[in-house]
């Protein structure tokens, strides 16, 4: 296969019977698979074999999938391009010669190239909704506390989520009862996802249905996106929906929060990744911190470094307040403003990208170019809120996605919502 989809391809049998019997399902690098490497798509882990199953495998196997790979992703989930992997970047199926988004980019690839049925990627800032709009498949990032991350190798604990990828929101909803509900290993889960049926709202029943359009994040959006954008809600409103402006004015700050606040916990995540505790060791000699030091230098890619420096910094003694506390305020005040808005809405509809799929390598030297993509998806993670992104159409032929946001464990609503067009 040309698209460097998977880093390991594997088959890990599930149980002959379950609700996913016969299908196949590709994971993302950096949730644990017993006996099968998982490495962050990072040359630190590049030979790190778990001893043991994080919650969703587990499930994925009770449930009877047949899991075909370990998927490329962008290095510890650091990207919006799957192109910071160690093991290289991966090609998107549905646009070639373009980025598959990031950072599940080789999950949402997996489904696209129909190199698998369904797939497992987690989103952290918007790392499995950029993928599927990119992709032209759904995506659905759950409420914080509704899937397990037992077992997920952690970027920023307080943000991130495991979620599925298929071709169809019906699929994708199947793929989200079988790893939704409560873990005892994972304090964070909630009992909300226990017993669920989410696949029976995707019925596609949008008659009646309020959708709030935050006017914020239309703004600075590529011209054919929006146009795309408009024309799917058009078809929403055929179908019996109706729609109204909204406002959201802090997400104006959502981004330099979600920075300073993801890399701060990325800092402190991988300090475990010293060579002796964990991760790539190169049998230095000399005192301890040089020896951790240049099995970082030479573990880590430069985006991960980036990330790490800076987060170490927004920490560090007299700027914790200055950055990482003022950071945390604005998080207060985007879940204030979604709580509004959707005290308004049943919906809040959006692009899932501002931009189509960049060329491969077009924004590897421009992080800040990466960084504002993410301006539609990072809010949702910092309110922990449920969204879905469903394909809306194309701009100049290439894929554009729709995103729906919910009010937290909202899933069934967003579902029937987006089975309305995918």
């Amino acid at each position: 296969m040309s698209e460097n989809i998977f880093i390991t391809e594997a088959e890990i049998a599930g149980d002959a019977e379950g609700p996913l019997a016969g299908k196949t399902v590709a994971v993302k690098d950096n949730i644990s698979t017993d006996g099968v490497r998982t490495t962050c798509g990072s040359r630190m882990l590049e030979e790190y074999v778990p001893p043991y199953d994080a919650t969703v495998v587990s499930r994925l196997k009770d449930a009877g999938a047949t899991i075909v790979g370990k998927a490329n992703m962008d290095e510890f989930g650091m990207g919006t391009t799957t192109e910071t992997s160690y093991f290289g970047a991966t090609d998107n199926p549905a646009a070639p010669g373009h980025v598959p988004g990031g950072s599940s980019g080789g999950s949402a690839a997996a489904v696209a190239a129909g190199e698998a049925d369904l797939a497992l990627g987690s989103d952290t800032g918007g790392s499995v909704r950029c993928p599927a709009a990119f992709c032209g498949v759904v995506g659905i990032k759950p409420t914080y506390g509704l899937v397990s991350r037992y077992g997920l190798v952690a970027y920023a604990n307080s943000l991130e989520q495991i979620g599925p990828f298929a071709p169809t929101v019906e699929e994708a909803a199947e793929l989200l009862d079988v790893i939704a509900g409560s873990d005892e290993r994972d304090a964070t889960t909630r009992t909300e996802g226990d017993d669920s049926n989410y696949a029976a709202a995707a019925d596609g029943d949008v008659d009646g249905l309020s959708i709030g359009v935050p006017t914020e994040l239309l703004e600075g959006a590529d011209e054919g996106v929006v146009e795309t954008f408009w024309d799917a809600i058009a078809r929403l409103e055929d179908q019996g929906a109706t729609t109204h402006e909204v406002s959201l004015p802090s997400v104006e700050h959502a981004v330099e929060a979600y920075y300073v606040i993801a890399m701060s916990e990325a800092s402190s995540n991988l300090a475990r990744f010293d060579g002796v505790r964990y991760g790539h060791s190169g049998g230095y000699d000399g005192n301890w911190n040089e020896a951790f030091g240049r099995a970082r230098e030479e573990g880590f890619g430069d985006e991960v470094k980036r990330r790490i420096l800076l987060g170490t910094y927004a920490l560090s003694a007299g700027y914790h307040d200055k950055y990482y506390k003022k950071a945390q305020d604005a998080r207060a005040w985007v879940k204030q403003d979604f709580d509004e808005a959707l005290s308004e809405a049943d919906v809040l509809a959006s692009p899932t990208m501002p931009v189509p799929p960049f060329e491969l390598g077009e924004s590897l030297d421009d992080p800040l170019q990466m960084y504002l993509a993410d301006a539609n998806t990072v809010p949702v993670n910092l309110a922990d809120l449920p969204a879905i992104s469903v394909p809306a159409g194309e701009a100049d032929g290439l894929p554009v996605g729709l995103q729906l946001v919910g009010p937290a464990f909202g899933e069934e609503r967003l579902i029937r919502a987006g089975s309305a067009l995918a």
